[in-house]
């Protein structure tokens, strides 16, 4: 007999994989609550070569009573980064230290052992050492990276110079706030300092959350854009086009708006959904266009809630109103009686009550991801492809989430179609009650 819980502490990892393959950690009620410690994301895993996906992610928490083709809401309750520093830039690949893909398959250049286990030597690039013969390991390089140190009261990060870079790379996992089970290398032995004295903001987000594909993959590439690398791939991950398109979830998003206060809803494509995350970032703009952010460890709680009967191919987003577009934000009273007046000066009678929805595409290329998000809008919404595009263009917008293909559709969806889907009352949760 299955043990259902109410509330769900998981602190162990996948390793770099998603799907059916990875042991669950736990069974959870609709309505109940995941809290989880996640590790850096993308450039720890990716220096680490026994690695066969980009990120460390969380062990599935399966979902009592989610069968394949409802979906889970998810309620991103905490989203709180605990590394003191973290390190990222722009990637360059190491020629003869990888098999089709240096995020999934890793060789050494000395001894040809695959995934190789390995140990960090010393500071700087070459400090990835290959357990088996000692040589030098790394698939990767940064091109151009920074140390960032990181002041979570204040919400602000500064990027360091190059004797703090490896001062703070001498204790690198302290100062990473590794998890105890995490099993990377951190990124901040590399004590790469290109960037010094860059101020900014921190806005905390979950690159990589959702329910995990039908059939197992590398983590980082459960999307349209870094899928495509799987595509008649030379090592055990190889995909079809097809194949990729029915078992992935689009989890990796890199959607910097899916942070404290969103809700994201997300398909059933395994019976229990298997609901994971990692790869939060303190901060990113739209697009992540240096390919990596900054990537650290976090305190993370969810609430999910299973939709019976949603059939969704990809997430869909209820941001919070702060970062919803201009065009796509609830109207104020008095911008409704401006509305109101306007019609009955034209004799337009008929008032739409709408909401905001944002539904996630991705592709090999932003092309490719924004055709992908518009269609999946018209599929579950049911309304006209072209009618979605003009939602789009006057009460919405389209926005960047990563390059080189993942993107946000949003626009002002009727609020009968949102009842009919089964989720007006989380729009209602996080937009306030419509006016019938």
């Amino acid at each position: 007999m299955v043990d259902v819980r109410d509330e769900i502490g998981v602190y162990e990892y996948s390793g770099g994989i998603v799907g059916p393959g990875i042991t669950p950690a736990a069974t959870i009620r609709s309505g109940g609550t995941i809290r989880t410690g996640t590790p850096p994301g993308c450039w720890g895993p990716m220096i680490t070569p026994k690695f066969q996906g980009g990120h460390e992610v969380t062990r599935p928490v399966m979902v009592e009573g989610a069968d394949i083709g409802d979906a889970v809401a998810i309620r991103l309750k905490t989203v709180r980064v605990t590394s003191l520093a973290t390190s990222s830039g722009v990637m360059e690949f190491v020629d003869g230290r990888y098999l089709g893909d240096p995020f999934v398959a890793k060789l050494c250049p000395a001894c040809g052992t695959t995934s190789p286990s390995s140990h960090i030597e010393g500071v700087g690039d070459d400090a990835v050492h290959c357990d088996a013969c000692g040589a030098e390991v790394s698939a990767f390089r940064f091109s151009n990276g920074y140390v960032i140190v990181l002041d979570r009261e204040n919400k602000v990060s500064l990027t360091v110079g190059k004797d703090v870079a490896e001062r703070l790379a001498r204790d690198a996992k302290a100062n990473a706030a590794m998890p105890e089970h995490s099993m990377q290398h951190s990124i901040l032995s590399l004590a790469r300092a290109d960037i010094s004295g860059l101020s900014a903001r921190m806005r905390p987000f979950l690159g990589n959350i959702g329910t995990i594909p039908s059939r197992d993959l590398p983590d980082s590439h459960n999307a349209g854009d870094f899928g495509s690398f799987l595509i008649d791939a030379p090592h055990g991950y190889s995909f079809s086009q097809d194949e990729l398109n029915r078992h992935k979830t689009d989890g990796h998003m890199d959607t910097n708006s899916v942070r404290e206060g969103a809700i994201l809803i997300c398909p059933v494509k395994v019976p229990g959904a298997g609901i994971y995350m990692g790869d939060m970032h303190a901060q990113q703009g739209n697009g992540e266009i240096a390919g990596h952010a900054t990537d650290v460890a976090g305190e993370v709680e969810l609430q999910v809630e299973v939709v019976k009967g949603l059939e969704l191919d990809g997430p869909i987003l209820l941001q919070t109103v702060e970062d919803l577009p201009f065009l796509a934000r609830p109207m104020s009273a008095a911008e409704r009686a401006a509305v109101a007046a306007l019609g009955a000066k034209y004799g337009q009678t008929q008032i739409e009550d709408n909401a905001p929805i944002t539904f996630i595409g991705s592709g090999a290329n932003l092309n490719d991801a924004t055709s992908n998000g518009l269609d999946r809008a018209a599929r579950v919404t049911g309304l006209p492809y072209d009618e979605i595009l003009n939602r789009a263009t006057i009460a919405g917008s389209v926005e960047i989430s990563r390059l080189p293909g993942v993107v946000r559709v949003t626009f002002l969806c009727p609020t009968p179609i949102l009842a009919r889907m089964g989720i007006l009352h989380l729009v209602e949760e996080q937009y306030g009650p419509r006016d019938r």
